[in-house]
Parts: C-alpha cells; structure tokens; sequence
C-alpha cells in the first residue's frame, strides 16, 4: 500500500512558501498551502495583499507574527491533516502568545464559525473570496476580536491583484482565469466552498502573463476548477450570460480563444491549463492546441467512474459513451497527446461490474498518469446528505489497489513510447536524486532527467529518451532548441 499512501499524500501535502521580502516590512508571515494549485496561486495573492500591509514571507515558523494555513476541503484526509498541524502551532504559540493564526480556503469556507469554536487557536476565518478583507480583520483581532468572513462572491476574480510568487521554480507560474464551479457533482464541496463560476476579464490575464514574462518565466498554467468553462462577456455569473445583452454576447471570449490569444500573444512561452470537465471540453479547444507548438500537448482530463450508473449518481453530466468518444477525437486529432485521469474508488452503490467497467475504460484510454482515491463522504454534498455509503472499505481499498495496478501499468506503456526520440524539455532544477542532472518536463507533463552539462535552468534543451520507468524518462541533452 506504499505506492497508494504515496500518490493520496501528494494531493494533501503542505506546502510552505517561498520567502518574499520588502526592506520596508518589519511583520512576518509564515503561509502554508494544502490542496491544489489554485490554493497555491490564492497563497500567492494573499502574500500580494498583505506585503501591502508591510508583512513579508518567512519559512522560520518560530518568527512569524501571522501563521495562515490556506486549506482543503476535496477529502476527508485532507481536513484531518490540517488539523492535527494546528496543533503543532498551538505549540509554537505558547511560546509566542502575541502570534495571530488563520484559515483561509475551501476548509474555512465549509465549517464558517465551527472553526472558531472547534480551534481555539485560531483567531480568523477566511473564505477564497474574502482575501480582500484579511486587513480589516487582523484589525478586528488585534482588538481582541475573533474575525470571521466567508461570504461567497459573483463577481470576485483577484484579477487586479498582482500575485507575490511564493510558490514558483522561477521557470513556471499559474495564472488563474476562472473561479468556482456550476457542476454540482454530488461528491464534491468545490461549488459550497468556492461558489459559482466566474470568468476573469482576458485583458488582466494577459497583462499578468506579460508580467511573468518579462520576468523571464517561460511556462504558464491557465487554472481554473473547469477552464473548458471559461467565458469572458463583461463580469458576472456564468450562469447568467443568457441575460446579458447581445453586445456582451457578441464579443464573448470562451476558452479557445482565449488559448488562441496567449499563444498568439506569446509564441516564445509555453502554455499548460488545468483542469478540464469532460462535459465541457470542446474540440475547438484541441484543434488550438494542435495550431499551436506552444502549447502543451496533455490535459488532465477526469472522469471519476466508467460506470453510467456511478456517473449518473455523480452527477457527472457525462456518460461513459460520451466520455470515450471526446478521447478518440482527441486522439484522432492529436496523437501525441497524453491524458491523466481522477477516479474515485468505493462511491455510493457501486458493484463489482461498476468496478469492471471502470477498469475497461482505463484499459481503453490507457492514461498517462492518473489520481485516484477511495470514495470519502463530504458533509454538505448530495451524496453525504441523501446517499448511503455502502461500499465496505476493505473493498473500496482492494478496488483502488487494482486501479493503481492498472494504472502504473499504463504509465510504463506510456513511457516506453517515448523511448529513441528527441524531445523539447524546460529545465525546472535539479533531480531530487542526482544533484549531478536536472529534471524537467516535455509537451505531455512526463519528467525527464538527464546530465547537466553546460545547460541551466529555464532553457529549453532537446534530449533524447534512453531509458524509463513508469513515472520518469531518463537521456542525454542533444543541444538546445529553436525555442531556447
């Protein structure tokens, strides 16, 4: 079960941000980050906020002023982690009783008050739309106060906020394009955590790529919890574009264009998105990514169950028919792509041949790389409130086991694919395990190592695959290329 405690833990993990510093700052905050990429890039703009209200970022926790733990609400896992760290800043605060401690994110957002009373370390609570009001109450806590505000927004994108990249190689960046979710699959706490979807005006994502740019980051990753959703017409819902006028209508951005845009824009930057809802995904989407050289061929593109009967208990707005049609077009017009997968082992009244089709849809898609998961009750969602959690969880762990099984069998397939040809690489740093190679990614996301020679970080190197395992490509650089 090494391999399973693995590939869960890197999904809840921690992450302590890079420092930041202004010489005119004399507070010090210590951030740390649980969950996914948007909460690293919501750190980040948190860090932007409050370097305005003179705190610079510290990995000492001992010298912090303010701890923020920025949270996950995705799995169960991931709130118990959280948890059991608050502990360890209780500790510290003992010793520095003048401290202040804060949870933002998806976790503040789910328990509201609960926390305050729950943890009495704590002194605010924060929701993702609220970052704006972090200043108004650290006031209200330093009157002795405890602060609270997770009120969920319409309108709320962070798009003239200049994010403080804490959480950077100095190669690669997020840039967030949208916020929230309108899917409402009966699993997931997203769309009462984060709200309903939103798109951020494409001008303010252009002109923070063009920041990043001309400080010479040379990868981008468009986020959003659905980037296939991504619709500029003028602010607002998403929901509520049918009202908007036709003006608004008419000069609409989706997603494609706005792909279409930043490789345009910015032919010498390589351009990444995450993550994609199969129900949304159009193949316009692909065809711009097949235009365009710049952009990474991979999407990670989740599906959760192969199974109709689980999918329709989901809420996924996709059938399993559905699903393995967009991968052949996909295919068909992007051979080269590479596709990972979250799936969800165990969910509500799934059966051994819920299970089975499940493991044939892998075996027809054979993805890169994947996520998967025992099925979790979350409180609040469709499922935790009218569905029984029936699957016993030896089961659910036998299950996910042989989704692994098949799985890293399907990476090593996809791997070998690779071996004898000569590919473009962004040098990230160092390997982890040789601190004579450096690691980097190719077009489809799969790490390559290889010596380092002459070469540095953030150039873009051709090397050639001479050997792999099933999650790493190992070669020679062959000299650096065109886009270098």
């Amino acid at each position: 079960m090494k391999q399973l405690e693995k590939i869960i833990d890197e999904r809840v993990q921690g992450k302590a941000l890079m420092t930041q510093q202004n010489t005119a700052n004399t507070k010090k905050l210590f951030i740390e980050s649980y969950g996914c990429q948007m909460n690293m890039n919501d750190s980040e703009i948190v860090a932007s906020i409050l370097d305005k209200e003179g705190y610079n970022t510290t990995q000492k926790l001992e010298e912090a002023d303010l701890i923020l733990m920025n949270t996950c609400s995705i799995r169960e896992k991931a709130e118990t982690t959280v948890r059991k760290r608050l502990q360890k800043y209780n500790a510290i605060k003992k010793i520095n009783p003048s401290m202040k401690v804060g949870v933002l994110g998806c976790m503040a957002e789910r328990l509201k008050e609960k926390f305050l009373e729950e943890e009495k370390i704590v002194d605010l609570v924060v929701g993702p739309d609220a970052y704006r009001d972090i200043p108004n109450l650290l006031k209200e806590v330093h009157q002795g106060r405890d602060a609270i505000n997770v009120i969920l927004s319409k309108e709320e994108t962070y798009g003239d906020v200049s994010p403080v990249r804490l959480n950077s190689n100095g190669v690669s960046a997020f840039v967030s394009i949208t916020r929230g979710c309108d899917n409402m699959c009966t699993f997931c706490v997203v769309p009462f955590t984060r709200g309903r979807e939103r798109s951020r005006d494409p001008k303010s994502i252009i002109e923070e790529i063009q920041e990043m740019v001309n400080k010479n980051f040379k990868e981008i990753t468009l986020l959003g919890q659905n980037v296939d959703s991504y619709l500029w017409f003028g602010g607002g819902l998403k929901k509520d574009f049918k009202k908007a006028s036709e003006i608004a209508q008419a000069s609409a951005v989706n997603f494609a264009q706005l792909l279409e845009l930043c490789a345009t824009e910015f032919p010498k930057t390589r351009f990444r998105f995450s993550t994609s809802n199969p129900q949304d995904m159009s193949l316009d989407v692909i065809h711009t990514i097949a235009k365009h050289n710049n952009i990474c061929k991979y999407i990670h593109l989740p599906v959760q169950s192969g199974s109709n009967s689980i999918l329709k208990a989901m809420n996924r707005q996709h059938t399993r028919e559905e699903y393995l049609e967009l991968v052949d077009n996909i295919f068909k017009i992007i051979p080269e792509m590479a596709l990972s997968q979250d799936m969800i082992a165990g969910f509500c009244g799934e059966t051994e041949e819920d299970h089975q089709d499940t493991l044939s849809l892998m075996e027809h898609v054979k993805y890169d790389f994947g996520f998967m998961f025992v099925y979790s009750e979350r409180p609040g969602t469709l499922a935790g409130r009218k569905m029984d959690d029936d699957v016993p969880f030896e089961t659910k762990k036998r299950r996910l086991q042989e989704l692994i099984d098949l799985q890293l069998k399907h990476s090593l397939y996809r791997t070998q694919q690779h071996l004898g040809k000569v590919e473009e690489v962004l040098i990230e740093g160092t390997s982890k395990k040789d601190q004579q190679q450096w690691k980097g990614r190719n077009t489809q996301n799969t790490v390559i190592v290889f010596p380092k020679e002459h070469y540095n970080i953030g150039d873009f190197v051709n090397v050639k695959v001479e050997d792999c395992t099933s999650a790493t490509l190992k070669g020679i650089a062959v000299g650096y290329s065109e886009n270098n």
